[in-house]
């Protein structure tokens, strides 16, 4: 495992030297990975003007690190694990070779409809394997993707497609949600009468429900793949190159379109996944996020399959067909790490116990919490009986400008106490500042 802390004092060593020196300290770390040509410089930066650049001039494609890094040892284990959302309808579960194979696939679908290092492309797609795929091949051939929830409006995907200036539209013909089947392509169809910028609509196949499809504009996943090779090889891109845009909820005004790059995003997912969660090799890690916040994208995208993970995708909702259906799951798979909001905590919380007791839950040996703050009562509710009492609770705070967890416990390493999101990851020095930006000193 990669650069894993196993006990609180390799814990406190690993943070003064990041802290104290960071250069040597993220070096050590980023060394683990594949880089086609290494950096001149591991970070260079100017907090006065905001600008940061880690691992200048480096080399590499996140999907090497992802896919052809893992293949010999872990071509054959589960990378991901898909349950959809009618328990009856049966799961999928693709290996690393299988999503090598597929992520390959796509990437020429990408490029034989004109996509190219640079382009962004829009992903409105619900929780399918798809989803992920569809991620990983933009990485792959260098273009930046955006994922956008496929629960927003038209207007709102307009916004996004408008914003980003688009040229590719990822999406599906419907989703399943509860016991909803709703309309996703005609959201899209919708969202483009206000744009001008995409050239291609590209729709898989999820509820057979019927849609209109444009000529010359609309194309069938499933018909784009049958055609393209399995084999592909990934585009060089810099550290610093984009590698996707995700959008804030807009509650302020319009969304605003958060960068990340390509090597520091990388380095610091699998880093922050791997020592968080403790992840050990034959792990089951589940976290019930969508693809369309920056949870789904570092926490069941990229930082498990960087750590050559198996991540779990559920489609559907925690209390379809009942409220038992996340412990059903964590049961299924003999779940082993655990993430979800406080908001479905609480959520399944007031139907009682009832929905909890069928279930064993031995298998889990961690719990974690993101999004906003897990109140008292919720997190003992947690702890007590999800967790049996066993089971530390990761009560994970960052946000979508960090793209990694900032402050939380290292489960099992870190003393913890309800509703409290502990220390600073290695690398984290938070502060407190005032409206002027002046720096807050002691507890007032």
């Amino acid at each position: 495992m990669l650069a894993k802390i196993e006990n609180l004092s390799e814990y406190f060593l690993a943070y003064e030297k990041s802290v104290a020196n960071p250069e040597t300290f993220w070096e050590r770390v980023a060394n683990q990975f594949f880089w086609r040509k290494k950096w001149d410089k591991v970070v260079d930066y100017n907090f006065e003007k905001a600008d940061v650049k880690w691992f200048e001039n480096a080399k590499l494609n996140i999907t090497e690190n992802i896919l052809e890094r893992h293949l010999y040892t872990l071509g054959d284990k589960p990378a991901i694990i898909w349950e959809p959302n009618d328990p009856k309808e049966q799961g999928i579960t693709l290996t690393y070779q299988q999503l090598f194979e597929k992520v390959c696939e796509f990437s020429n679908v990408l490029k034989n409809n004109g996509v190219e290092k640079g382009d962004r492309v829009i992903i409105y797609m619900p929780m399918i394997p798809e989803a992920a795929v569809a991620m990983l091949a933009c990485a792959r051939v260098g273009a930046v993707h955006s994922v956008v929830f496929a629960g927003f409006s038209s207007s709102a995907l307009a916004d996004r497609i408008n914003d980003c200036e688009a040229k590719l539209v990822l999406t599906s013909d419907g989703n399943f949600r509860g016991a909803k089947t709703i309309p996703v392509k005609a959201v899209v169809d919708e969202a483009l009468e206000k744009c001008t910028t995409i050239e291609k609509v590209i729709v898989a196949q999820r509820t057979k429900t019927e849609v209109t499809m444009v000529n010359d504009r609309d194309l069938w996943w499933h018909e784009e793949t049958a055609k393209a090779s399995k084999e592909h090889k990934a585009e060089e891109m810099d550290s610093e190159d984009m590698l996707f845009i995700l959008y804030t909820s807009g509650s302020t005004g319009q969304p605003k379109g958060v960068v990340h790059t390509t090597g520091g995003y990388m380095v610091y997912t699998q880093f922050s996944f791997q020592n968080v969660f403790q992840y050990n090799s034959d792990d089951i890690y589940w976290c019930t996020a969508d693809v369309g916040w920056i949870t789904g994208h570092s926490y069941i995208v990229y930082g498990p399959l960087l750590s050559g993970a198996t991540t779990v995708m559920f489609e559907g909702v925690p209390t379809y067909p009942d409220a038992g259906r996340f412990w059903e799951i964590c049961d299924k798979y003999q779940v082993n790490q655990f993430y979800t909001a406080p908001t479905a905590i609480r959520a399944l919380q007031a139907f009682g116990l009832d929905p909890v007791t069928p279930y064993k839950l031995d298998s889990l040996k961690v719990l974690g919490t993101v999004g906003e703050p897990i109140n008292e009562e919720a997190w003992h509710w947690y702890h007590d009986h999800i967790g049996k009492g066993k089971c530390p609770i990761v009560d994970t705070w960052w946000q979508t400008e960090t793209g990694g967890i900032m402050i939380s416990p290292l489960a099992g390493l870190t003393p913890t106490k309800p509703a409290f999101a502990t220390l600073p990851l290695p690398g984290i020095r938070p502060i407190i500042v005032d409206a002027e930006g002046k720096e807050l000193k002691g507890n007032g």
